[in-house]
């Protein structure tokens, strides 16, 4: 959410950041509303001050004059009653207005209408050359007896999977790498709950815009989250953190779920776009300064483009436009991973910048120690890992003529040494 003081001050920034993320706030309505708001609110403040004063005096007078003031009293309960009315009708109005302000986005972010005009900024490993003809992950992992699509699709419909044997060692391997990677950094491993309240999912952003990409259970008023994001991000909801006790670094693993609404013929072969998933998630709250919040956005980048080295991916980096940022970013880096048989760079992770939207829907707050005021922190996050999407490049960028697989040296020690995937 953004600050309405920002807004009052100088509108232009937000309806520009409306038409670059193609986002559509009536902002000039929302001024409205809130200049409405502010009158009837003052009013009421006002109303409070006569009636102290005249609920001082009655007690002093006898006769008319008693009267009069009491009299006034009933007059102020009627204007008291249709204020808030008044308030009643425009709050509800203004409050949705508010959640959908988007975050203008950074000076350095290029102007784009799509994921078609991201720019790429960095590179990394060289493309593998076969001197046989390659398969892709489904027919390598459905001849390992690894993945079946079939019965899982028989099961539980389309964009659904089952790993199997070493395939489902290798999912897990991945994820446990990466866990113990992050660790190894400083953030604090999390297992976290999936089935959000509203409020949660309002608070980092993904309500109003996400609900029909979301798993909502209307009966208990609970919704599957698409990431760790969600619960990590919120977990100091309502709460003032100590100074001293910023950056908060934390790593999560858990299942995610997502619709996929609105995809239907889109990446529908394999492992790509599916339902469900493991992701590992990384989230830094931190001081009120974009200085700071610069410093842990490379951080969080750097981190992931750590595990991806590592493991071995090909990958490049992009810098997210404006058309393809979402409402609260301020600023995006994709890693992009080289999927042979996609003969492209595929999305992987999504390093992401906040500020203080997410921290004011939230209420997260820390007492700055010099100022003794309560500031917003602001917040970031990264995906580390995500499978089985990962394993597309894993499967296919390590495979052999013969079908077998080679498992990434730094995948082994969990995989009780195994090297070779094969029949």
């Amino acid at each position: 959410m953004i600050d309405i003081k920002l807004i009052r001050d100088n509108p232009e920034p937000f309806k520009t950041a409306c038409k670059a993320k193609n986002f559509y706030v009536d902002i000039d309505r929302l001024l409205g509303l809130d200049n409405d708001l502010r009158k009837v609110k003052t009013r009421l403040q006002e109303i409070t001050t006569e009636k102290n004063t005249v609920g001082k005096s009655i007690p002093k007078l006898a006769g008319d004059e008693k009267q009069k003031l009491i009299n006034k009293l009933a007059e102020y309960k009627n204007e008291e009653a249709a204020l808030a009315e008044q308030i009643k009708n425009l709050q509800p109005e203004f409050d949705e207005l508010m959640l959908a302000v988007p975050q203008p986005a950074d000076d350095d972010v290029p102007f784009g209408k799509d994921d078609t005009e991201n720019i790429e900024i960095a590179k990394w490993g060289e493309i593998r050359k076969f001197d046989f003809e390659p398969k892709d992950h489904i027919h390598l992992g459905t001849a390992l007896d690894i993945i079946d699509i079939e019965r899982a699709v028989r099961l539980a419909g389309t964009r659904n999977y089952f790993l199997k044997g070493t395939g489902a060692v290798l999912h897990w391997a991945i994820l446990r790498f990466a866990m113990d990677f992050m660790i190894k950094k400083g953030y604090v491993p999390f297992s976290v709950p999936m089935l959000m309240k509203n409020e949660a999912m309002a608070g980092t952003g993904y309500y109003p815009g996400a609900e029909e990409q979301t798993y909502r259970m209307e009966r208990d008023e609970l919704n599957l989250a698409g990431t760790a994001e969600v619960p990590l991000t919120a977990y100091y909801t309502g709460e003032i953190l100590p100074q001293e006790k910023l950056p908060k670094k934390f790593v999560g693993l858990s299942t995610c779920y997502r619709r996929e609404a609105g995809a239907a013929g889109k990446d529908t072969y394999g492992l790509y776009r599916i339902h469900q998933f493991d992701k590992v998630e990384q989230v830094v709250i931190c001081e009120n300064d974009p200085a700071e919040s610069a410093k842990y956005h490379e951080e969080i980048r750097a981190n992931s483009e750590g595990v991806m080295q590592a493991i071995g991916i090909p990958y490049r980096v992009v810098k997210v436009c404006t058309g393809d940022l979402g409402r609260g970013q301020a600023k995006k880096y994709d890693i992009e991973a080289w999927m042979p048989s996609r003969k492209s760079y595929g999305e992987t992770h999504s390093a992401s910048k906040f500020y203080d939207f997410q921290s004011r829907r939230l209420n997260l707050r820390y007492k700055d120690n010099k100022q003794k005021k309560n500031f917003f922190c602001h917040t970031l996050n990264n995906t580390v890992i995500a499978s089985p999407r990962i394993l597309i490049p894993v499967l296919e960028l390590n495979q052999n003529a013969d079908g077998s697989i080679n498992i990434p040296e730094v995948l082994r020690p969990y995989m009780n040494g195994m090297e070779k995937i094969a029949k």
